[in-house]
């Protein structure tokens, strides 16, 4: 029975070759049920695969933020069937997103998502998006930041606002690999945060509501990773806390 390991759940763009350099600096230790990984900066994550393939995540980031997830494989299908349309890729922000690359690889090539790139840096997630996953990702354009009220990101990106950014961006993330075709409407998804996102769907339009009420537009779908999947927004999805 294959088992999906959940090695981390949090968001780990990083800055050009950052994401080589980030993942020199692992450790690693796992056995054929569990695994434990630690960077350099203090982020620890935990993961636990039960013989049905259901995984357990529990991780704790260098500023002291917890986050937990639990996640399993989707019922009649492996994910090693699934894949995207078009083989050769998918284009974002000028490049392609092909499925030979992680997350990481494919994400910091997008000129569409500088603002996230360098939010994602500023809150210090050293994640693990390198590590088998799978994960999906909601991830907002530079033009969906720019929605947001003046002044809003520089005052996020400060270092005394570092927890409120990291509640911001693992918001925008969800265990497992979820395809365009998965999310149905009404479907309710748990991300890292902690708290939900509520799809609804008409036709081909796939829209994300918040738990502020906000609704995020997908505008790219599918951008298959080799570890999971990235859905591009228009708009900035914001939580509760």
């Amino acid at each position: 029975m294959n088992k999906y390991l959940l090695s981390a759940l949090a968001l780990s763009f990083t800055l050009t070759t950052g994401s080589a350099v980030a993942q020199g600096r692992m450790k690693k230790k796992s056995d054929d049920e569990k695994t434990k990984v630690t960077t350099d900066d203090g982020m620890m994550t935990k993961t636990k695969v039960a013989d049905d393939g259901k995984t357990k995540v529990k991780g704790k980031s260098g500023n002291g933020a917890k986050m937990k997830a639990t996640t399993k494989p989707r019922e009649g299908a492996e994910m090693k069937d699934m894949s995207m349309s078009n083989s050769a890729g998918v284009m974002v922000g000028g490049a392609m997103m092909t499925p030979d690359k992680d997350i990481v690889d494919n994400a910091v090539n997008s000129a569409d998502h500088t603002t996230l790139v360098a939010a994602v840096k500023a809150a210090d997630l050293v994640g693990t998006l390198k590590s088998d996953g799978p994960f999906t990702i909601f991830a907002p354009t530079n033009a969906a930041f720019d929605k947001l009220p003046a002044g809003t990101v520089s005052t996020l990106v400060m270092p005394e606002n570092k927890e409120k950014l990291t509640t911001i961006l693992t918001y925008h993330a969800v265990p497992g690999r979820l395809m365009a075709a998965d999310l149905q409407d009404g479907q309710t998804l748990t991300t890292v945060e902690g708290e939900t996102l509520t799809v609804h769907r008409s036709g081909n339009t796939v829209m994300i509501h918040d738990a502020k009420g906000g609704m995020a537009t997908v505008v790219v779908a599918d951008a298959v990773s080799k570890n999971g999947v990235t859905h591009v927004i228009d708009t900035v999805l914001m939580p509760t806390r």
